[in-house]
């Protein structure tokens, strides 16, 4: 709507396109944003025309790498909360960095058309929960474009401008990258200082490398070529830069001939979920390499390393935020680049404390074998601080059968059967990416949202569970699982392997074992010769 009242898009192009910046299938397919998107805007205010940039950023705790490098570029932030739900768990987590940026946030109430809205209500819970005056809160609806030019004053009377100048040296953060078959890498970057022109040679900080730049712009919401990009403003540039790896994400481009103090940057995103990824067809692996280095460079919050399997043969081991961050990945490799992946069943990173040092280990085939055990000292696994917004229910006792520690809660609100309560405690993220968050949703009827955030290393007893097929082990199929639980996973297992392997002319016994000792065991039932 913004866009529309602005005169970015007229009413028929949104009629066309609902999700102007919902730019990927798979955003589109499963309504969420996935990839921050960054669009200028002209507002005319007070008889003048200003240029706004708006970066839309994901709300997912799994994007949350994408919301922390979008903010570096920006003064200000909108608080969107809807006003039928009310706070969700991400938003306090988002809040929460854009308070550390320093940030103008202006808090924004949506929906208050719909008959369930109730946003006096939701704007005390918002003060509740994070100090903000009511009377602060612009009521919108985004449907019917009701208060949404409320927002484009405020943001140019709340949000400072940015504190720059045309006449100093250029600097400029480069915040994302993307990479155009015919252009090479396209870069996204906010100019701190100075004036970048069409022509100019520049060079970063991070590579030393030199540059001429071929092409520049601002996103309207589309690549608009225009001849400069001047001090606030945030834009695209295309260069003679070919290899993606010199586009690093928080680097600083200055003009040649006048160094600049490079900028802070960003802390690497860390690595909570892996996954190991084969192609179907073996033959296939560097079509599958080449498009995995493709698609990292819009997402650099993956990690990637080779892997090579008996059964699988050669893939890679990626590292990323969360289960919806590898979902995500793998549908777009499947969408954007035709690729037919296998995906290992996703594991955290474990911490292996011996005598004299510790290892880190992501691939459950590395984690010490029994007669390796008596030179271990201890073994630690990943917790998170996790946050947990719901009705009123039973959910104490779902965090309890997933291992939480130091459970508490409070009340956000007590307004009759719209109360709701936040959970906090510290959990396994090994618990977490397994079914804990289905069975959240299903508990709460959805109405439950879920944040977390990483809490460091804790000491657990754990065990390496592997799958024998035909007495034969699978290295792929290794899982990492406490000791608690050993007898439901392993059995769990063997029934889903039963269920698709293909029957063969021989009995194949399907085993669940842990060291030496067989925990599950089922037998695919041979074909009648």
């Amino acid at each position: 709507m913004m866009f529309q009242l602005t005169g970015t898009i007229d009413k028929k192009q949104r009629g066309v396109n609902q999700q102007v910046l919902d730019k990927l299938k798979v955003e589109r397919e499963r309504g969420i944003t996935v990839k921050a998107q960054t669009a200028s805007m002209i507002h005319s205010y007070d008889g003048k025309r200003y240029l706004l940039n708006l970066i839309d950023t994901p709300g997912h705790v799994d994007f949350a790498w994408e919301v922390s490098r979008s903010m570096a570029a920006c003064q200000g932030a909108l608080l969107l909360v809807d006003a039928t739900q009310g706070v969700q768990a991400q938003s306090i987590s988002v809040f929460h960095i854009a308070k550390e940026r320093g940030l103008t946030i202006i808090p924004v109430l949506n929906k208050i058309d719909l008959p369930a809205a109730q946003p006096e209500i939701i704007a005390a819970q918002m003060q509740s929960t994070f100090g903000i005056n009511p009377d602060d809160c612009l009521q919108i609806s985004a449907k019917s474009g009701k208060g949404v030019e409320k927002i484009l004053d405020a943001i140019l009377t709340r949000i400072p401008p940015p504190k720059a100048n045309s006449d100093d040296p250029l600097k400029a953060l480069l915040f994302d990258s993307s990479y155009d078959r015919y252009r090479g890498v396209i870069s996204l970057v906010s100019v701190q200082g100075g004036v970048l022109h069409k022509g100019d040679k520049v060079t970063s900080c991070y590579t030393r490398k030199k540059y001429d730049i071929t092409d520049l712009g601002i996103m309207y919401p589309e690549e608009t070529s225009t001849t400069s990009l001047r001090p606030g403003q945030v834009g695209f540039i295309a260069c003679n830069m070919k290899e993606s790896s010199e586009a690093h994400i928080g680097d600083t481009i200055h003009r040649v001939g006048s160094p600049v103090d490079p900028m802070p940057g960003f802390k690497p995103a860390k690595a909570m979920v892996y996954a190991g990824v084969f192609p179907v067809d073996s033959n296939d692996f560097p079509k599958l390499e080449e498009s995995i280095k493709r698609l990292t460079l819009t997402d650099r919050s993956v990690e990637v390393m080779r892997e090579s399997s008996s059964a699988l043969g050669q893939g890679c081991r990626l590292g990323f935020l969360g289960t919806l961050h590898m979902d995500v990945f793998r549908q777009r490799l499947e969408d954007e680049y035709n690729a037919s992946v296998i995906i290992t069943a996703p594991t955290v990173p474990y911490q292996i404390v011996y005598r004299d040092r510790s290892v880190i280990i992501s691939n459950p085939t590395d984690f010490p074998d029994p007669e390796s055990m008596v030179r271990v000292k201890e073994i630690q696994e990943p917790v998170v601080s996790a946050t947990i917004i719901v009705p009123q229910g039973e959910m104490m006792d779902l965090c309890y059968t997933h291992r939480a520690d130091d459970l508490d809660h409070r009340y956000l609100d007590t307004s009759g059967d719209r109360a709701r309560i936040m959970l906090t405690c510290t959990i396994p993220l090994s618990e977490i990416v397994t079914d804990f968050y289905d069975k959240l949703k299903s508990r709460s009827s959805g109405f439950a949202s879920f944040d977390y955030e990483y809490a460091g290393y804790k000491a657990s007893n754990l065990s390496k569970m592997t799958f024998l097929l035909n007495s034969r082990p699978v290295d792929a199929l290794a899982l990492i699982v406490h000791r608690s639980a050993e007898q439901e996973v392993g059995r769990a297992w063997v029934k889903k392997l039963h269920k698709v392997i293909p029957r063969q002319l021989f009995e194949v016994p399907i085993q669940a074992a842990v060291g030496k000792r067989i925990i599950a065991r089922e037998t695919s039932v041979s074909l009648p010769r």
